[in-house]
């Protein structure tokens, strides 16, 4: 990306981010589209795959039917949370155990730190990823 430009329209000034893909390139009121990851057959019950999507590393989860995508990289190490185990909605990391609810991205245990939860939709047998969620406490 680079720099902001700042872009002036008879309403209002919007900072719009460019990028060298004009796919890429959002105005700071748009929110980036959501991008297909995988098939929904691709992605069993009760697994995890590592997707990128805008630039960021997830682990999108199936659970019961649904689809969740979070961060993939744990805050406490740096662990990979797409290698880790999903029980039901929890994901635990694979280098030393810290747990996470997939819907919420909140700390499944105490005093630990979140993780960014991503929007997850499914079209047709698409699974598409967009940005973050409002998390819920």
């Amino acid at each position: 990306m680079t720099l902001p430009a700042v872009a002036q329209n008879a309403r209002a000034q919007e900072i719009c981010y460019k990028h060298s893909d004009p796919e890429r390139s959002v105005r700071m009121s748009q929110r980036p589209p959501f991008r297909r990851v995988a098939r929904v057959e691709e992605i069993p019950e009760g697994a995890v795959k590592h997707v990128i999507v805008h630039d960021k590393p997830m682990a999108l989860c199936r659970v019961e039917g649904s689809f969740y995508a979070v961060n993939a990289v744990c805050p406490h190490m740096g662990g990979p949370l797409a290698s880790g185990k999903l029980e039901g909605c929890v994901l635990a990391c694979p280098w030393h155990g810290w747990t996470f609810d997939v819907r919420t991205g909140l700390a499944d245990h105490p005093g630990g730190h979140s993780i960014s939860a991503y929007e997850v939709r499914v079209e047709g047998e698409d699974v598409l990823v967009g940005w973050l969620t409002r998390p819920s406490s």
